[in-house]
């Protein structure tokens, strides 16, 4: 965040790297602090930590801050944050306690009810801010926690087609800066100047950076402040420029290795809620990765999803330090009892 804020960075800019510092520190002591507390302790409290998150989402309907467009913080004070990336990791929890108590049901297709309401309510909530990648990540974590619990693939069929036939309804119910992101993905010259500038910047920092990048704090494109949201969704474009191909192998390097430990704990899981909430917290942390790589490059669309621990939001890095906290615990619990 220092790198791509250029040597000249205003005043106001500087605090960033600062802020996220703070938010740093405080993730390392929660994430401390979730791995000494038994899991099982976090699956009594599954359905309250769904419900409170819920309950903070609605609240921020009613008075949450409003910012570059969207309603999408509560504030405490001097602290604001977004209840939206918590429901994240409640929804994993809630349903990796929800498919254990329901272990002998697994192939019913009634079980299916219960799991897609819990997920359709806050992500309605969530589009409603408006945060369509943060609903988008909500609901495809979901979905592949309901896939690795071995559903059918008549009722995975059945669920494809009920929402092929739902997309062009929610067509109509997003925003014209969020339909034009997905008519640019199409046409990448559709708008250069207005909604593909964000995309083209975006390609030219990742190209200029070449095999091994341009060097430290010399991401002109960064620095200059002509690629936009340097720091938060796009930060991956200034390390890219900056450190090349070589550092961003190295960076995906470190996501595959966290990844690959969670999955090996959920391959080594004894009971339903360690396996559902390792599937789950690999899912949703690898869809983040390959989200945010695909919109930096330009093959997905722009949906707004940050880079895990990596992006600016103390919402997003405290959540995502939480989670590998709770894989921390499971780790720890397996040779303990």
């Amino acid at each position: 965040m220092y790198s791509t804020s250029g040597a000249n960075a205003s005043l106001l800019r500087k605090p960033i790297y600062l802020k996220q510092a703070t938010w740093g520190l405080l993730g390392l002591g929660a994430m401390f602090a979730l791995s000494r507390i038994h899991y099982r302790t976090v699956a009594r409290l599954a359905y309250l930590i769904y419900g409170a998150s819920l309950a903070a989402l609605i609240m921020v309907t009613f008075i949450g801050r409003t910012g570059l467009g969207a309603q999408r913080w509560l504030s405490l004070g001097p602290i604001s944050f977004q209840p939206s990336e918590f429901m994240k990791l409640a929804l994993i929890l809630t349903l990796a306690r929800y498919y254990e108590d329901r272990k002998a049901e697994l192939h019913s297709p009634r079980i299916l009810v219960l799991p897609v309401i819990l997920t359709l309510v806050p992500a309605a909530f969530i589009l409603r801010q408006p945060d369509l990648g943060t609903a988008l990540l909500i609901l495809l974590t979901s979905a592949s926690i309901i896939v690795l619990m071995g559903v059918r693939m008549r009722t995975l069929v059945y669920l494809a087609a009920a929402a092929a036939a739902v997309a062009p309804i929610l067509w109509g119910f997003l925003h014209d800066y969020q339909k034009n992101r997905f008519l640019v993905f199409l046409d990448p010259g559709l708008d250069p100047m207005g909604s593909g500038y964000h995309i083209a910047q975006s390609k030219i920092a990742v190209g200029s950076g070449g095999l091994f990048g341009k060097g430290w704090m010399a991401a002109s494109q960064s620095q200059l402040h002509f690629l936009p949201a340097n720091h938060t969704d796009f930060i991956l474009a200034g390390l890219a420029e900056q450190w090349g191909f070589v550092g961003c192998l190295g960076l995906i390097t470190l996501y595959a290795y966290i990844l690959s430990k969670g999955l090996r704990l959920a391959r080594d899981a004894r009971e339903p809620f360690t396996l559902v909430t390792s599937l789950g917290i690999v899912s949703m942390l690898a869809l983040q990765v390959v989200i945010n790589f695909g919109m930096v490059t330009g093959v997905m669309p722009v949906v707004g999803v940050p880079l895990p621990l990596l992006s600016y939001g103390g919402s997003s890095l405290l959540m995502n330090m939480l989670a590998i906290g709770l894989l921390l615990n499971i780790q720890m619990q397996r040779f303990m009892y």
